[in-house]
């Protein structure tokens, strides 16, 4: 009876954190009357506001992340999902994750640029939890791997840029102006760590999804170096290769993974 009522409370958790986060995404957005995305902190948040900002359209893979999360909360919520292990572990990191992401918003809309820096930091850290979690626990059923699995690594693989993007244009905004000199070092040096953040979430958990939300973004962000301003070229090149080493790390780490997995049943058949 208490593991029932646990799971019911995890559950409800979850759906209370996907409500908050549409509700603040709304708000935070500007629907009802507030201060577009792009124009929000004065620009700094536009594809514009620094050298590792994606273009304007990357960041439409928001909507299909929020599909997926909204599936994944009333996929959850059946009672097959009640008392299963993976959930009981990952549902409140998940729910985290959520507030989070309808939070970073708000702090967008209303208040300043270096605390929408410290509430996505937050927000990534926690999506790495989810992912390392979900590396623990193999997936069920197809189910579970496309919603729960696919969705939280869309999204880690997307805030991992957001992240990236957003301590840019705070960056940008306080750094010396002597700093511009040495900006398509420092973005590159960046990507560099995007690219060993990207290579640990495809060994650690065998899953694409991150990978191809990260290479996503940093398609995006070379369009945007090549085709907008701050133009870059040396940076837009690093990210796209950065891109393509992030997606055949994750493919080799897939086909070790099936390797692996195809070993094991094999010695169990023995």
């Amino acid at each position: 009876m208490e593991s029932r009522t646990k799971g019911v409370g995890r559950q409800t958790l979850i759906i209370s954190a996907a409500t908050f986060m549409l509700i603040a995404a709304t708000i935070g957005a500007g629907a009802f009357g507030g201060t577009s995305v792009d124009d929000l902190q004065d620009g700094a948040l536009s594809a514009q506001g620094s050298y590792l900002a994606p273009a304007g359209p990357a960041f439409s893979i928001w909507s299909l992340i929020y599909l997926g999360l909204i599936a994944y909360t009333v996929w959850q919520a059946f009672p097959a999902q009640r008392q299963d292990p993976r959930q009981q572990a990952v549902g409140g990191w998940i729910a985290a994750s959520m507030v989070l992401n309808g939070l970073w918003l708000v702090t967008a809309q209303y208040l300043t640029l270096w605390l929408t820096v410290i509430v996505i930091a937050l927000l990534l850290a926690v999506l790495a939890r989810v992912i390392v979690v979900l590396g623990r626990f193999p997936a069920r059923n197809l189910a579970d791997r496309i919603l729960t699995d696919g969705a939280n690594g869309l999204h880690f693989g997307w805030v991992t840029i957001a992240t990236v993007a957003n301590t840019a244009a705070w960056l940008t905004q306080i750094a010396p102006e002597s700093w511009a000199q040495a900006a398509d070092a420092w973005a590159i040096a960046v990507l560099a760590v995007v690219l060993v953040i990207g290579a640990a979430a495809a060994w650690v958990t065998g899953r694409i999804a991150p990978a191809l939300a990260t290479a996503w973004g940093l398609s995006w962000l070379a369009v945007g170096r090549l085709t907008g301003e701050p133009a870059s070229t040396p940076t837009a090149v690093a990210a796209i290769v950065v891109a393509v080493v992030a997606v055949v790390l994750v493919l080799v780490a897939v086909v070790a993974a099936i390797r692996r997995r195809s070993s094991a049943a094999q010695s169990t058949s023995r």
